[in-house]
């Protein structure tokens, strides 16, 4: 196997966990503490990423070999791993949990790819950490199936996200109650290994601001500038304020990228959310099928909805507060309500975009917003899925003064209540067309631009839940199949049609389909 190449910035610069023996604890003083990664039994290769083991300088027949396997189930070690568990805080479901930390997350340190990019390799399900709490450390084979798959398709989609390169089966169970109902059952286990240029999220700066700990706080702002914002300058109170509002900025356009492609986290706790503005973590996340803005995916959140899909730029809002919180030992109160209004800003601004390019219009103005929310409540009231709806509202011929609703025929889960709904959609259709040709642009300029934001292909629950059936009976391929899909989700695909097909009626109430746990 070819030589990673690691420069292990954060073990190297940010102070340690003196404390090296096992066994749960808390830490103080310390950003993170060395952990080795527990071997397992079995360790086997089920689904790669090929971009993403391209961009480490893999060659496929290193991913296909015995030694990558090991390597990336944590039983072997490469030169210049130096594993470690990051030590955070945050806010659970609007509640501060004190101390968190990486509790089934294991960094193996940060590879210097070829062309310049850092990626920090990090197993997910490799065993106990001084964060792990009660729990095992481990993963199941479901939920890192899931968090394999979406991270891919995530990026395809062109949403920021951290990435995949690699799902190995461990060979060995693991009990988890899915349900919390007093039932667990042995299940598959498996590790993912992630990847992004940093992991480091809201939570870590939480933590040490709630022990008053302003002294390691500012040097893990200053560390953090300088690696992952270093094109911002030398740290100092100016540099801190455009950091926090570099931050903001990138958190809303997240989440206007969310809200375009219908995905919904399901835990949007500050732990969860990227100091880099990517997608992390994913859990019991879902897309929406049919287009719902109170739909969650998370049954620990069924209650309260906290984080339900129409939400989430509000909920990110409130994370952002809490990050400020945590800075003002060191920012002063009016750079941080700059960054907070930066947000508001960009979300706004990311969201016409949006808008825009969902219906095909070369700019959205305030009129275009009142048509988009116009046609959300249309799609809610009368159950319509929305990936197929705005894939095929780019086939109506907005030529026509009354244009036939007919390409948004499949769109409908109930179709009994299209005849009911149609008079509104044409009425709707109507404007629409009429602001289409008032924009000016081609039909065909109008199409490529309406295919480029609105996906033909999304990672629906009940497609990952076919690929984790196969998987558990010992058949990976429907997660490669699934993954090579996913990897062009704006084109269309003679023969897949079926991977773009709605949510079929057995998966409306099946677990795994409609709403999903935490249990991984």
């Amino acid at each position: 196997m070819h030589v990673l190449r690691f420069d292990n910035a954060f073990v190297r610069d940010l102070p340690g966990d003196p404390e090296t023996a096992p066994g749960v604890r808390q830490v103080h003083g310390a950003l993170y503490s060395r952990v080795d990664p527990t071997p397992v039994a079995a360790p086997a290769l089920l689904a790669h990423s090929a971009e993403m083991a391209a961009a480490l300088g893999f060659s496929e027949a290193e991913v296909a070999s015995a030694e990558f396997a090991q390597v990336f189930a944590g039983n072997v070690l490469l030169p210049g791993m130096q594993p470690y568990a990051a030590n955070y805080g945050g806010h659970q479901f609007g509640a501060w949990a004190g101390q968190l930390g990486d509790g089934r997350a294991i960094s193996l340190g940060e590879v210097l790819a070829d062309d310049g990019r850092r990626w920090e390799l990090q197993l997910k399900g490799a065993g106990p950490t001084p964060y792990s709490r009660s729990a095992d450390g481990r993963a199941v084979l479901r939920s890192s199936i899931r968090e394999f798959l979406c991270s891919e398709a995530m990026h395809h989609l062109g949403v920021p996200t951290t990435r995949a390169l690699s799902l190995v089966g461990s060979g060995e169970a693991v009990v988890r109650d899915m349900f919390y109902d007093g039932h667990p059952q042995a299940e598959p286990g498996a590790i993912v290994c992630r990847a992004a240029p940093s992991f480091i999220r809201f939570g870590n700066f939480e933590l040490p601001a709630s022990r008053g700990d302003t002294a390691l706080l500012k040097t893990l702002v200053d560390f953090c500038i300088r690696r992952d914002f270093p094109h911002l300058g030398e740290p100092g109170e100016r540099v801190y304020g455009q950091w926090f509002a570099e931050v903001a900025q990138r958190t809303a356009t997240l989440m206007a990228h969310w809200m375009r492609v219908g995905f919904v986290h399901g835990v949007m706790n500050t732990d969860n959310l990227s100091i880099l503005g990517l997608t992390i973590d994913y859990g019991p996340y879902g897309w929406v099928d049919n287009y719902d803005p109170d739909w969650t995916p998370n049954t620990t959140d069924a209650g309260r909805r906290r984080y339900r899909y129409g939400q989430q730029p509000q909920v990110a809002y409130w994370n952002l507060s809490r990050l400020a919180g945590a800075l003002s030992p060191l920012i002063a109160t009016e750079l941080l309500q700059d960054g907070l209004r930066r947000y508001v800003e960009a979300y706004n601004d990311a969201e016409r975009d949006a808008i825009a390019a969902k219906l095909g219009l070369r700019e959205c103005g305030d009129e275009d917003v009142a048509l988009m929310q116009e046609l959300r409540g249309w799609l809610q009231a009368n159950e319509v899925d929305m990936t197929i709806f705005y894939r095929a509202l780019a086939d109506i011929d907005v030529a026509a003064a009354a244009p036939d609703p007919s390409p948004l025929a499949e769109a409908y889960y109930d179709p009994t209540r299209a005849v009911e709904a149609e008079p509104a959609l044409r009425d709707w259709l109507a404007r629409y067309a009429a602001r289409s040709r008032e924009d000016g642009s081609s039909a065909a300029e109008r199409v490529a631009r309406m295919n480029a934001a609105n996906p033909r292909y999304v990672l629906r629950n009940y497609l990952a839940q076919e690929a984790i059936d196969r998987a558990e009976q010992g058949d990976p391929a429907g997660v490669r199949d699934l993954l090579e899909v996913m990897r062009r989700p704006y084109e269309d695909q003679p023969g897949r049609e079926a991977f773009a097909a709605k949510r079929p009626d057995w998966a409306r109430e099946r677990a795994g389909c409609s709403m999903l746990s935490c249990s991984s």
